[in-house]
């Protein structure tokens, strides 16, 4: 009996396709929607990283040689009316908007409250454009395994339903459902563990960038 099971898992291994375009193709409807769904979410996922990466990495250059040109300045107002005006850096927008308010009061009366009110709304805007999508990769890091899951207990049920159908319990009639069912939680998987790291490393950085821009603004309230 044991020979004989070893001996069709033999035939059947070296006849069947496991590969990804083989499993899509056999895959039932609602398997494929899965596949789908895991696999945009991935590039989607991918896409945001990709710029999520290339943005910190310019952001912190820029803020860093802004802040450094700023402090070795005569004037916040000389180093205003020096500043281009297509930069794009959130520090100097930050800093722009609190100069036209510095520059249009007429009186110096709570100036201070009022820039520092300015300051924070400045900061919570460029913070808003920095943490765009992060609801998306934290959606993708939290669903995705439950998708491919959803995936995996179908591809089982229709395995299943074709040994209840063929009365046949052989590798040939249950290897293929399984192991799209199988394919379809590794692809969660796949999709979800960069989307988590990702969210967790870019959360920390933008703490860490909208704290130096609120030490910034503590700085610059204390010379105007």
């Amino acid at each position: 009996m044991e020979a004989d099971i070893t001996s069709q898992a033999v035939g059947f291994a070296s006849s069947a396709d496991f590969s990804i375009l083989t499993l899509f193709i056999r895959a039932d409807i609602i398997v494929k929607s899965v596949l789908i769904i895991l696999i945009i979410a991935s590039i989607y996922s991918w896409a945001i990283i990709i710029e999520k990466y290339r943005l910190f990495k310019k952001i912190n250059k820029s803020s860093g040689e802004f802040e450094d040109k700023f402090w070795k300045s005569k004037s916040a107002e000389t180093f205003y009316n020096s500043l281009p005006t297509d930069l794009d850096d959130p520090m100097a927008n930050v800093f722009k908007g609190s100069m036209q308010v510095v520059i249009k009061a007429r009186s110096k009366t709570n100036l201070s409250e009022r820039l520092t009110s300015v300051l924070e709304v400045n900061i919570e805007q460029q913070m808003n454009i920095i943490d765009k999508n992060y609801t998306f990769l934290a959606t993708v890091g939290s669903t995705a395994p439950f998708i491919g899951l959803f995936g995996t207990v179908w591809g089982i049920m229709n395995s299943f339903q074709s040994i209840a159908i063929s009365r046949n319990t052989s590798l040939a009639i249950v290897a293929p459902g399984i192991a799209e069912a199988l394919f379809a939680t590794a692809l969660g998987l796949l999709a979800a563990i960069p989307a988590v790291v990702a969210f967790n490393k870019f959360s920390s950085d933008s703490r860490k960038y909208s704290q130096k821009l609120e030490s910034f603004s503590k700085r610059f309230i204390s010379i105007v």
